[in-house]
């Protein structure tokens, strides 16, 4: 099943709580939440506070991607804030096993973020223990980007390489109905789509499209 997960990075600030009911009326299945540091991302966007209030304003699963140096250090304050799925970079990690079982042990569904030029190989001795893996496909730190094409490869290899374990596999970064229809037929199962959805006249139907591509 897809699953469609609305970033609030392009939803309009000044009227949050609005559009996160929005695209929960209009048939989003997650609210994917940003979090950058200015430091392994070029851009800074929102702490822990912010994910606190979108719990209170939503009964979506929250999806909160950690795009942080030193992920160790704040894995617990997003966990109590209220992520249901929790993500960090491999790439800011220097004990990723201990990371995960950390966040799984809290009940939470633990994830690996990949940039668009790390390679799988990273998770060759972790991808039994992880619950979904987060495949960027643009570089990290703004939306709105495009596509970057060999995301599609990757994530039918990823596919390929996890089918006996049920992982979910999630993707990030250039999401339309096109793209939508690529990245869904090379396995992905989670779409996070921003600006697709609120840059879009119609939520309900962009999240229609992205579902039924």
């Amino acid at each position: 099943m897809i699953k469609v997960a609305a970033s609030i990075l392009s939803a309009d600030f000044l009227h949050l709580e609005k559009e996160i009911k929005a695209v929960e009326k209009a048939g989003a299945d997650m609210i994917h939440l940003d979090i950058m540091d200015g430091h392994f991302v070029p851009n800074i966007s929102f702490g822990a506070d912010i994910v606190s209030y979108v719990k209170k304003a939503s009964s979506l699963p929250l999806d909160v991607h950690l795009m942080i140096t030193n992920p160790e250090q704040y894995i617990d304050k997003f966990i109590q804030a209220g992520a249901n799925y929790l993500s960090f970079h491999c790439e800011t990690a220097y004990h990723i096993n201990r990371l995960v079982h950390k966040i799984k042990e809290k009940g939470v569904k633990a994830g690996i973020a990949l940039n668009p030029a790390t390679s799988l190989n990273v998770l060759d001795y972790i991808l039994d223990d992880l619950d979904f893996v987060l495949i960027m496909s643009v570089n990290p730190g703004f939306g709105g980007q495009e596509y970057i094409e060999h995301s599609t490869e990757k994530i039918n290899n990823l596919f390929i390489n996890q089918q006996m374990n049920d992982i979910e596999i999630e993707i990030d970064g250039g999401i339309n109905d096109k793209t939508g229809k690529l990245v869904r037929q090379a396995g992905a199962n989670i779409l996070v789509a921003g600006s697709y959805i609120f840059n879009s006249n119609n939520y309900a139907e962009a999240i229609w499209r992205l579902k039924n591509v």
